[in-house]
């Protein structure tokens, strides 16, 4: 079903466990004949321990959201216009807002904006009004260093040299932190701080981590020699920068039930989450679903991102009766025989999938849409046919084919350029004039792009980093390769201005 200009839906926020709503104030019809028509959402502020009635809604009004740097502002952007499972249309009422629209979101998410504003009330007032009133052009003193005073965001090069971390009350914006030392004495002052909602954590001396008492949103944290880790309710996100080194105990809200836990390669050994709502895995080379549809039956929302990945098991995921969400990219190692059909996914709202086999893309663009038509999110990108899979396993360029700004031909020839660097540098030994073929080889490397960028200005800024990247994977593992003399040897910082100097991107 697709919205139309006035309508107001409501559905059920899992956040606030009431019924929350929002109104559609514009419709935007597709550039092309394979777009997608947007409707502009309208966050409402309201919600209820039922559903909203004709005469409720005729009452309603646009949330204004005054949480942190927000001033009184709509919540107001861009989605795909098809209503999503579980929207209920109350009622067809003129627009609440006339405005332009200019901003785009991925999802619906109503009901997000109104906890966050309801969270921000809870916080004492004299803080709010010490947030609000920071300025950027004033400077404060915080361990010897000189601030801006609405600084947001702090790390280890200004933590390691404070005594006390009350100073950092100088500072009434802090919002992330990001140490690799931490201690007990900045976790005390975590708990008290009602701004702090992002912390990178990495600790020698701290194995039990508790931050029920913090107003937390994300947390990135390196778990190795991490026995246990206690959450707040919260709490949105729990990232694992790495893989623990024993089981770990997580205490977690409802058992996970609103959490998205996210792991690197594969899914580690945990106690605990048992009803976690979101996971996602990323950099996954080969993953057995099974086991993790056994370990996590509750989940909402699935999402993996391959390195290229291969799944196996994948028609496990039929045995996630609330599935609403699953993303897959750079995933084969399946057919169109393995994944569940429309019936068995009955809850699913959202299905992204880019760079997977094309037989499965075929058999989803069939079996899906009438679903899609009915409202799910469907997107299909990148249909990969089993030569490219042998093609570009071990080519990091490989993202490119596909993007709009870059040719199936450039794309071809930057992992051409790859390929040659690796052959170039794959065999040199200490004994051989390493200076002179590292030389050689970052040439013909950088003029390959040259020649690229030349003929198409294809090179932007996320490119330039991709490449500069690839380099560093490169050359980084030659120094150890090459032993006590490898940095003298490949001497890093010459080959990288030779990059620099040499790039016309």
């Amino acid at each position: 079903m697709q919205a139309n200009v006035g309508d107001i839906y409501s559905v059920f926020s899992p956040q606030l466990q009431q019924y929350v709503a929002c109104q559609v104030t514009h419709l935007q019809q597709p550039a092309h004949p394979k777009g997608k028509a947007l409707a502009a959402i309208l966050q409402l502020d309201w919600a209820g321990n039922r559903l909203p009635d004709k005469t409720e809604a005729s009452r309603m009004q646009p949330l204004r959201c005054s949480y942190y740097f927000l001033k009184e502002s709509l919540d107001q952007g861009y989605v795909p216009a098809s209503v999503p499972p579980g929207h209920v249309l109350i009622a067809n009422l003129p627009p609440l807002a006339d405005n332009d629209v200019s901003t785009y979101k991925f999802g619906w998410d109503v009901g997000d904006s109104l906890a966050l504003q309801r969270s921000w009330e809870k916080i004492d007032p004299v803080r709010r009004a010490q947030f609000k009133a920071a300025s950027g052009t004033r400077h404060v003193i915080v361990g010897g260093q000189t601030l801006r005073e609405n600084t947001t965001r702090v790390n280890d090069s200004l933590l390691q040299t404070l005594t006390d971390f009350s100073e950092l009350d100088r500072l009434p914006c802090l919002m992330t932190l990001e140490t690799a030392q931490g201690t007990a004495g900045l976790m005390a002052y975590i708990r008290q701080h009602p701004f702090i909602n992002e912390l990178h954590w990495q600790s020698d001396v701290v194995s039990a981590i508790d931050v029920a008492a913090t107003r937390l949103s994300r947390l990135i944290l390196n778990p190795q020699g991490v026995s246990r880790v206690r959450l707040n309710p919260d709490l949105a996100l729990l990232s694992l920068t790495a893989v623990p080194l024993s089981d770990l105990q997580v205490e977690a809200h409802q058992e996970g039930r609103h959490l998205c836990l996210q792991c690197s390669q594969d899914l580690p050994s945990l106690q605990g989450l048992d009803r976690l709502g979101a996971l996602s895995l990323t950099g996954v080379k080969a993953i057995d679903l099974a086991p993790v549809v056994a370990r996590f039956p509750c989940l909402t929302a699935l999402r993996i991102w391959g390195n290229p990945g291969v799944v196996s098991h994948m028609q496990s995921i039929a045995a996630l009766p609330q599935l609403q969400m699953l993303t897959l990219s750079d995933i084969f190692g399946f057919s169109a025989a393995d994944f569940p059909r429309p019936e068995q996914l009955p809850n699913l709202s959202s299905l992204w999938m880019t760079s997977v086999p094309s037989d499965v893309v075929s058999f989803i663009r069939t079996a899906y849409k009438q679903a899609a038509a009915l409202g799910l999110d469907l997107s299909l990108s990148k249909a990969r046919k089993p030569e490219w899979l042998a093609e570009n396993l071990h080519n990091p360029f490989r993202d490119w084919d596909g993007r709009e700004n870059i040719s199936a031909t450039h794309a071809r020839k930057a992992a051409l350029a790859y390929k040659n660097l690796r052959a170039a540098t794959h065999n040199i030994e200490s004994s051989m004039d390493v200076a002179a073929l590292l030389t050689a080889a970052v040439t013909a490397y950088t003029e390959a792009f040259n020649l690229i960028d030349r003929r198409s200005k294809a090179i932007e800024t996320v490119e330039r980093e991709e490449i500069y990247r690839v380099l560093f994977d490169v050359l980084s593992p030659l120094v150890q390769k090459l032993g006590e003399q490898g940095a003298s040897l490949v001497d890093q910082p010459r080959l990288y201005q030779l990059f620099d100097r040499l790039r016309e991107f």
